[in-house]
């Protein structure tokens, strides 16, 4: 078995439990084990044997394992495995529960297998927190309603952000809603008394997820940590609010989109927008999309602007994760913020 593939494991079980689910964490070191061994986990990663810690990481290997193994979970077509796994006041056993996911995995491996094949469907709904301060930024800068598109938006559930109730330490901004977004805000405040105005939301994503398939939906909670029983709550209940006003997500290429969908517009400030989605673009279509944002750039007016929301790792430092922001006319670049992977916290700057 490639050497790559358990230090890749290893690598993300250190990142689940810097990022708060020390039952993945522990799960993935016992799958390493398992690999080491040559038990059925070996089985399940053989499509990736001979790719380097790098290229494994970037397809997210150990992330599909543990989406596979928890959407088979929220299935019920397991009982024991689901018995096994993290329940709110139950204390977690990840030896009981990789000694079920073994058993799982040497039973299932066709169903595991056809889960894992497709890359990781993502849509952590508290980045809205660490995306808010952009969107209150361009609406207070520019007294305009807002246009917003987003770009790699999976199901849509960020395209919603303005619908959320968000905590901010010691304030509060936006009307009561199902969604809560907690976010641990240190420095300065963005301007919470914006006036927000939301007249036009659009969304692309290479595989958009359909909300209205359940097994999409369930594949999309599989991928929320199972021992992170917040994030869960809020993923569900941000999915209900999806369904509920109709959000849709086309399937098209960023770039593409991008050039054709979003040009500013008189009267409105075209706001786009992305979160933890550039890392994974192949260089030339960074260098596509940038280009292509920038065209849109230099159409901008005073009456018709355009701003570039993201938040994203900056490239000297992979290890952190920045929300900048840059506006049209004139294209000023701001970094605003520090943010937590998942909008657990902020550190504002702006």
């Amino acid at each position: 078995m490639d050497s790559a593939l358990a230090p890749s494991l290893r690598l993300q079980a250190q990142a689940c439990l810097a990022l708060g689910s020390p039952f993945h964490g522990q799960l993935l070191e016992l799958a390493a084990e398992d690999l080491d061994a040559g038990g059925p986990t070996a089985g399940l990663l053989t499509p990736w044997n001979g790719q380097d810690l790098r290229g494994l990481m970037a397809a997210a290997v150990p992330l599909r394992l543990l989406g596979a193994l928890h959407d088979l979970v929220l299935s019920g077509d397991d009982p024991a495995l689901a018995d096994a796994y993290p329940k709110p006041g139950k204390d977690f056993d990840a030896g009981s529960a990789w000694r079920e996911a073994r058993r799982a995995m040497a039973q299932n491996p066709a169903r595991l297998a056809a889960f894992m094949d497709h890359e990781p469907q993502t849509n952590e709904v508290r980045r809205s927190a660490a995306l808010l301060g952009g969107f209150l930024i361009v609406a207070k800068e520019t007294g305009l309603p807002l246009r917003c598109f987003e770009i790699a938006a999976s199901a849509g559930l960020n395209l919603s952000w303005d619908r959320y109730r968000y905590d901010l330490s010691s304030s509060a901004w936006g009307p009561e809603s199902p969604v809560l977004l907690p976010s641990d805000w240190s420095g300065a405040l963005p301007p919470l008394d914006a006036q927000v105005r939301v007249v036009h939301r659009q969304a692309c994503d290479r595989r958009p997820v359909d909300l209205k398939d359940p097994v999409q939906r369930r594949r999309l909670v599989a991928y929320v940590w199972p021992d992170q029983f917040d994030r869960l709550e809020r993923i569900r209940a941000a999915i209900d609010v999806a369904l509920a006003n109709g959000i849709e997500v086309e399937a098209a290429d960023a770039v593409d989109w991008t050039a054709r969908s979003a040009a500013p517009t008189r009267g409105a400030a075209t706001v786009i927008y992305h979160s933890v989605f550039w890392q994974y673009m192949p260089a030339e279509s960074q260098t596509a999309l940038r280009q292509a944002i920038e065209n849109l750039g230099a159409l901008a007016t005073h009456d018709a602007p355009l701003a570039w929301l993201r938040m994203e790792p900056p490239p000297e430092n992979m290890a952190i994760m920045e929300v900048r922001l840059t506006m049209w006319p004139g294209g000023q670049e701001r970094v605003l913020a520090v943010v937590h992977a998942h909008g657990a916290s902020a550190r504002w700057t702006g």
